[in-house]
Parts: structure tokens; sequence; C-alpha cells
């Protein structure tokens, strides 16, 4: 069955980094788009980046572009979200995701990011 883990998440101070990762599983990855969302508490799950299947392209929310990158490995079935300079408005449970629709395709169990004075 399709199995997304992500794991990286932790609590940072304002400025610092983090790496999170999506391993994938059950599916056969290289085919497919794959997104990040967050959801901070109180507030709906938004879309923070997307990437093509091959990794061609990409694209960020306004809030995260410049400080967040999204790659992938496809060898490897894996996504990965580079966040730096991250902000207490960056506090969030992150997931990651196939495809870009919010109400379609699978979803991982999410890892709290939490940034913190």
């Amino acid at each position: 069955q399709v199995q997304l883990v992500e794991s990286g998440g932790g609590v940072v101070q304002p400025g610092g980094s983090l790496r999170l990762s999506c391993a994938a599983s059950g599916f056969t990855f290289s085919t497919y788009h794959m997104s990040w969302y967050r959801q901070a508490p109180g507030r709906e799950r938004a879309l923070v980046a997307f990437i093509t299947s091959a990794g061609g392209s990409t694209d960020y929310a306004d809030s995260v572009k410049g400080r967040f990158t999204i790659s992938r490995d496809n060898a490897k079935n894996t996504v990965y979200l580079q966040m730096n300079s991250l902000k207490p408005e960056d506090t969030a449970v992150y997931y990651c995701k196939t495809g870009r629709n919010r109400f379609l395709g699978y979803w991982g169990q999410g890892t709290q990011v939490t940034v913190s004075a």
C-alpha cells in the first residue's frame, strides 16, 4: 500500500534551519509530482512547495520563496524540504503528499516543526 513517512521535524530557534524528508513506498515514486503542505493551529492546510516528477520544475508559496527548497531523489524514493531562515510563523505540522491538488492523492502522517526562541 502507499506509504509516505515524514521525518526531520523538531524545535529550532528563529533564523535556524531544518531539512524534512519524506520516504515513499508502495507506488512508482518517479512518476508522481510531489508537494509539501503545512497546517498551523487554527488554520487550513496550505501548499508550501511543489516539485514535478523528474524534479525539473518547482513552485513555492510566496511566504517561503527564497527560504525553502524542495528537491527529490528518485533513486531513493524520497522528497526533501530544506528550510532556512525559519520564522515563528513557520511553526506548523508539515505533510508531504502525492500531486498538488489538496483534495486528491495520498498524505503522510505529518511532522511537527516549531520555531521558537
